[in-house]
Protein backbone atom coordinates (compact mmCIF):
# COMPACT_ATOMS: atom_id res chain seq x y z
CA UNK A 1 0.00 0.00 0.00
CA UNK A 2 1.31 3.44 -0.88
CA UNK A 3 2.22 5.97 1.76
CA UNK A 4 1.62 9.71 1.93
CA UNK A 5 5.11 10.34 0.59
CA UNK A 6 4.52 7.93 -2.31
CA UNK A 7 1.32 9.58 -3.53
CA UNK A 8 0.65 13.32 -3.28
CA UNK A 9 -3.04 12.71 -4.01
CA UNK A 10 -3.40 10.98 -0.65
CA UNK A 11 -6.52 12.22 1.20
CA UNK A 12 -7.21 9.81 4.07
CA UNK A 13 -4.85 7.82 6.34
CA UNK A 14 -4.90 4.04 5.76
CA UNK A 15 -5.55 2.06 8.93
CA UNK A 16 -5.84 -1.57 9.85
CA UNK A 17 -7.61 -2.86 12.94
CA UNK A 18 -4.96 -3.09 15.62
CA UNK A 19 -4.94 -5.09 18.89
CA UNK A 20 -5.59 -2.00 21.03
CA UNK A 21 -8.73 -1.06 19.09
CA UNK A 22 -11.31 -3.40 20.55
CA UNK A 23 -14.90 -2.39 19.85
CA UNK A 24 -18.14 -3.78 21.19
CA UNK A 25 -18.63 -7.25 19.76
CA UNK A 26 -14.95 -7.73 18.95
CA UNK A 27 -12.06 -9.28 20.88
CA UNK A 28 -8.46 -9.27 19.64
CA UNK A 29 -5.63 -11.57 20.76
CA UNK A 30 -1.93 -11.37 19.86
CA UNK A 31 -0.24 -14.73 19.29
CA UNK A 32 3.43 -15.50 19.79
CA UNK A 33 4.14 -15.94 16.07
CA UNK A 34 2.97 -12.41 15.23
CA UNK A 35 -0.50 -13.54 14.22
CA UNK A 36 -3.55 -11.69 15.49
CA UNK A 37 -6.88 -13.41 16.07
CA UNK A 38 -10.17 -11.58 16.28
CA UNK A 39 -13.46 -12.87 17.62
CA UNK A 40 -16.38 -11.10 15.95
CA UNK A 41 -19.72 -11.51 17.69
CA UNK A 42 -22.82 -11.76 15.47
CA UNK A 43 -25.46 -10.89 18.02
CA UNK A 44 -28.53 -11.50 15.88
CA UNK A 45 -27.80 -15.22 15.78
CA UNK A 46 -25.68 -15.46 18.96
CA UNK A 47 -22.63 -16.72 17.09
CA UNK A 48 -18.95 -15.83 16.91
CA UNK A 49 -16.61 -15.80 13.90
CA UNK A 50 -12.88 -16.15 14.57
CA UNK A 51 -10.41 -14.58 12.14
CA UNK A 52 -6.62 -14.92 12.01
CA UNK A 53 -4.59 -11.99 10.69
CA UNK A 54 -0.93 -12.19 9.65
CA UNK A 55 0.15 -8.52 9.56
CA UNK A 56 3.77 -9.28 8.68
CA UNK A 57 2.68 -11.04 5.47
CA UNK A 58 1.15 -7.94 3.86
CA UNK A 59 -2.08 -6.02 3.41
CA UNK A 60 -4.11 -9.00 2.17
CA UNK A 61 -3.56 -10.75 5.49
CA UNK A 62 -4.88 -7.89 7.63
CA UNK A 63 -8.35 -6.81 8.64
CA UNK A 64 -9.40 -3.35 7.46
CA UNK A 65 -12.24 -1.12 8.69
CA UNK A 66 -14.30 -1.42 5.49
CA UNK A 67 -14.68 -5.16 6.11
CA UNK A 68 -16.08 -4.67 9.61
CA UNK A 69 -18.36 -1.89 8.32
CA UNK A 70 -19.80 -4.24 5.69
CA UNK A 71 -20.29 -6.99 8.28
CA UNK A 72 -22.00 -4.46 10.56
CA UNK A 73 -24.32 -3.38 7.74
CA UNK A 74 -25.23 -7.00 6.96
CA UNK A 75 -25.72 -7.66 10.66
CA UNK A 76 -28.03 -4.66 11.04
CA UNK A 77 -30.04 -5.89 8.08
CA UNK A 78 -30.20 -9.34 9.66
CA UNK A 79 -31.44 -7.88 12.96
CA UNK A 80 -33.74 -5.20 11.55
CA UNK A 81 -34.92 -6.32 8.09
CA UNK A 82 -36.59 -3.07 7.06
CA UNK A 83 -37.76 -2.70 3.49
CA UNK A 84 -34.68 -1.39 1.70
CA UNK A 85 -32.30 -2.32 -1.09
CA UNK A 86 -30.50 -4.92 1.03
CA UNK A 87 -33.79 -6.60 1.87
CA UNK A 88 -34.55 -7.06 -1.82
CA UNK A 89 -31.07 -8.37 -2.56
CA UNK A 90 -30.82 -10.82 0.32
CA UNK A 91 -34.28 -12.31 -0.13
CA UNK A 92 -34.04 -12.83 -3.90
CA UNK A 93 -32.36 -16.20 -3.49
CA UNK A 94 -35.27 -17.51 -1.44
CA UNK A 95 -37.87 -17.05 -4.14
CA UNK A 96 -37.45 -20.60 -5.37
CA UNK A 97 -36.60 -22.16 -2.01
CA UNK A 98 -32.90 -22.22 -2.70
CA UNK A 99 -30.08 -20.78 -0.63
CA UNK A 100 -28.42 -17.53 -1.52
CA UNK A 101 -25.22 -17.93 -3.51
CA UNK A 102 -22.66 -15.29 -2.59
CA UNK A 103 -19.25 -14.54 -4.09
CA UNK A 104 -16.67 -12.43 -2.27
CA UNK A 105 -13.87 -10.75 -4.22
CA UNK A 106 -10.55 -9.92 -2.61
CA UNK A 107 -11.58 -11.75 0.54
CA UNK A 108 -8.30 -11.28 2.41
CA UNK A 109 -8.96 -12.76 5.85
CA UNK A 110 -12.45 -13.89 4.84
CA UNK A 111 -14.39 -12.07 7.57
CA UNK A 112 -17.11 -10.75 5.26
CA UNK A 113 -17.76 -13.97 3.35
CA UNK A 114 -17.63 -16.24 6.40
CA UNK A 115 -19.93 -13.90 8.34
CA UNK A 116 -22.40 -13.81 5.43
CA UNK A 117 -22.50 -17.61 5.35
CA UNK A 118 -23.25 -17.67 9.08
CA UNK A 119 -25.82 -14.87 9.05
CA UNK A 120 -27.80 -15.95 6.01
CA UNK A 121 -27.14 -19.70 5.85
CA UNK A 122 -25.76 -18.97 2.38
CA UNK A 123 -23.49 -20.86 0.02
CA UNK A 124 -20.47 -18.58 -0.17
CA UNK A 125 -17.33 -18.67 -2.31
CA UNK A 126 -14.44 -16.58 -0.95
CA UNK A 127 -11.63 -15.67 -3.33
CA UNK A 128 -8.27 -13.97 -3.44
CA UNK A 129 -4.82 -14.29 -4.98
CA UNK A 130 -3.22 -17.75 -4.79
CA UNK A 131 -0.70 -16.67 -2.14
CA UNK A 132 -3.53 -15.44 0.12
CA UNK A 133 -5.60 -18.62 -0.17
CA UNK A 134 -3.80 -20.65 2.60
CA UNK A 135 -4.70 -18.17 5.36
CA UNK A 136 -8.15 -17.76 3.89
CA UNK A 137 -8.58 -21.54 3.99
CA UNK A 138 -7.32 -21.55 7.60
CA UNK A 139 -10.04 -19.10 8.63
CA UNK A 140 -12.73 -20.99 6.74
CA UNK A 141 -11.78 -24.22 8.49
CA UNK A 142 -11.61 -22.46 11.87
CA UNK A 143 -15.27 -21.46 11.44
CA UNK A 144 -16.53 -24.62 9.74
CA UNK A 145 -18.64 -25.71 12.72
CA UNK A 146 -20.53 -22.45 13.18
CA UNK A 147 -21.09 -22.14 9.41
CA UNK A 148 -22.50 -25.68 9.26
CA UNK A 149 -24.75 -25.11 12.30
CA UNK A 150 -26.33 -22.12 10.55
CA UNK A 151 -26.88 -24.05 7.32
CA UNK A 152 -24.22 -22.30 5.24
CA UNK A 153 -21.17 -23.42 3.29
CA UNK A 154 -17.93 -21.63 2.43
CA UNK A 155 -15.67 -22.65 -0.44
CA UNK A 156 -12.26 -21.13 -1.16
CA UNK A 157 -10.94 -20.45 -4.66
CA UNK A 158 -8.06 -18.46 -6.18
CA UNK A 159 -9.19 -15.58 -8.37
CA UNK A 160 -6.96 -13.12 -10.19
CA UNK A 161 -9.04 -10.21 -11.48
CA UNK A 162 -9.05 -9.87 -15.22
CA UNK A 163 -7.80 -13.43 -15.79
CA UNK A 164 -10.36 -15.11 -18.04
CA UNK A 165 -9.48 -18.65 -16.96
CA UNK A 166 -9.90 -17.87 -13.26
CA UNK A 167 -13.16 -16.02 -13.78
CA UNK A 168 -14.67 -18.73 -15.98
CA UNK A 169 -13.88 -21.38 -13.36
CA UNK A 170 -15.70 -19.31 -10.73
CA UNK A 171 -18.65 -18.72 -13.08
CA UNK A 172 -21.47 -16.26 -12.63
CA UNK A 173 -24.04 -18.40 -10.83
CA UNK A 174 -24.35 -16.06 -7.86
CA UNK A 175 -27.04 -13.83 -6.42
CA UNK A 176 -24.73 -11.33 -4.74
CA UNK A 177 -21.08 -10.31 -4.97
CA UNK A 178 -19.41 -8.75 -1.92
CA UNK A 179 -16.10 -6.93 -1.44
CA UNK A 180 -14.42 -4.50 0.92
CA UNK A 181 -11.37 -2.28 0.43
CA UNK A 182 -10.61 -3.59 -3.05
CA UNK A 183 -10.07 -0.21 -4.76
CA UNK A 184 -6.61 1.08 -3.87
CA UNK A 185 -3.98 0.05 -6.47
CA UNK A 186 -4.52 1.90 -9.76
CA UNK A 187 -3.15 -0.96 -11.86
CA UNK A 188 -5.96 -3.18 -10.54
CA UNK A 189 -8.83 -0.84 -11.48
CA UNK A 190 -9.21 -2.19 -15.00
CA UNK A 191 -8.87 -5.91 -14.07
CA UNK A 192 -11.47 -5.49 -11.31
CA UNK A 193 -13.89 -3.78 -13.72
CA UNK A 194 -13.33 -6.55 -16.29
CA UNK A 195 -14.20 -9.16 -13.67
CA UNK A 196 -17.28 -7.22 -12.57
CA UNK A 197 -18.44 -6.86 -16.17
CA UNK A 198 -18.25 -10.63 -16.61
CA UNK A 199 -20.24 -11.17 -13.40
CA UNK A 200 -22.83 -8.38 -13.57
CA UNK A 201 -23.49 -7.75 -17.24
CA UNK A 202 -25.16 -11.05 -18.02
CA UNK A 203 -28.88 -11.60 -18.40
CA UNK A 204 -29.37 -12.62 -14.77
CA UNK A 205 -29.78 -9.91 -12.14
CA UNK A 206 -26.80 -9.82 -9.79
CA UNK A 207 -25.65 -7.12 -7.38
CA UNK A 208 -22.17 -6.12 -6.25
CA UNK A 209 -22.03 -4.66 -2.73
CA UNK A 210 -18.74 -2.91 -1.98
CA UNK A 211 -17.54 -1.21 1.19
CA UNK A 212 -14.85 1.34 0.39
CA UNK A 213 -12.46 3.48 2.43
CA UNK A 214 -11.41 6.35 0.20
CA UNK A 215 -7.71 7.17 0.54
CA UNK A 216 -6.50 8.76 -2.70
CA UNK A 217 -8.01 11.10 -5.29
CA UNK A 218 -6.94 8.69 -8.03
CA UNK A 219 -9.69 6.31 -6.92
CA UNK A 220 -12.17 8.57 -8.72
CA UNK A 221 -10.82 7.05 -11.96
CA UNK A 222 -12.22 3.67 -10.92
CA UNK A 223 -15.68 5.09 -10.24
CA UNK A 224 -15.75 7.03 -13.52
CA UNK A 225 -14.97 3.83 -15.42
CA UNK A 226 -17.42 1.81 -13.34
CA UNK A 227 -20.27 4.22 -14.09
CA UNK A 228 -19.91 3.46 -17.81
CA UNK A 229 -20.90 -0.16 -17.23
CA UNK A 230 -22.88 -0.22 -13.99
CA UNK A 231 -25.61 1.65 -12.15
CA UNK A 232 -23.91 2.66 -8.90
CA UNK A 233 -25.81 3.69 -5.77
CA UNK A 234 -24.58 4.70 -2.33
CA UNK A 235 -26.50 2.83 0.37
CA UNK A 236 -24.51 3.64 3.52
CA UNK A 237 -22.05 6.31 4.63
CA UNK A 238 -20.24 5.92 7.92
CA UNK A 239 -19.00 8.99 9.83
CA UNK A 240 -15.18 9.27 9.88
CA UNK A 241 -13.39 7.90 12.89
CA UNK A 242 -10.95 9.95 14.92
CA UNK A 243 -7.86 10.68 12.83
CA UNK A 244 -9.64 10.11 9.51
CA UNK A 245 -11.11 12.67 7.15
CA UNK A 246 -13.59 10.32 5.49
CA UNK A 247 -15.67 7.38 6.66
CA UNK A 248 -16.40 4.08 4.93
CA UNK A 249 -18.95 4.23 2.10
CA UNK A 250 -20.95 1.21 0.92
CA UNK A 251 -22.06 1.05 -2.72
CA UNK A 252 -24.29 -1.23 -4.76
CA UNK A 253 -23.38 -1.86 -8.41
CA UNK A 254 -25.93 -3.27 -10.84
CA UNK A 255 -25.17 -4.18 -14.43
CA UNK A 256 -26.65 -1.98 -17.14
CA UNK A 257 -29.82 -3.56 -18.54
CA UNK A 258 -29.18 -5.83 -21.52
CA UNK A 259 -31.56 -7.07 -24.19
CA UNK A 260 -31.53 -10.85 -23.72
Amino acid sequence: MATQEDDEDYINPPEMILPDEEDEGKSLTMLGDGAVTQQHCIRSIESTVVIRQLPSEGISFQLWPAATTLVMLLENHRRYPNKNLLTDLFTSGGNDDRKLKILELGSGTGLVGISAAVMFGANVTVTDLPQVVPNLQFNVEANADVVARKGGTVNVAPLRWGEDDDVKVIGREFDIVLASDVVYHAHLFEPLIETLRFLLNGCEKMAFIMAHSRRWKKESVFFKKANKFFDVETIHTEPPKEGSRLGVVVYVFLGKKLKC
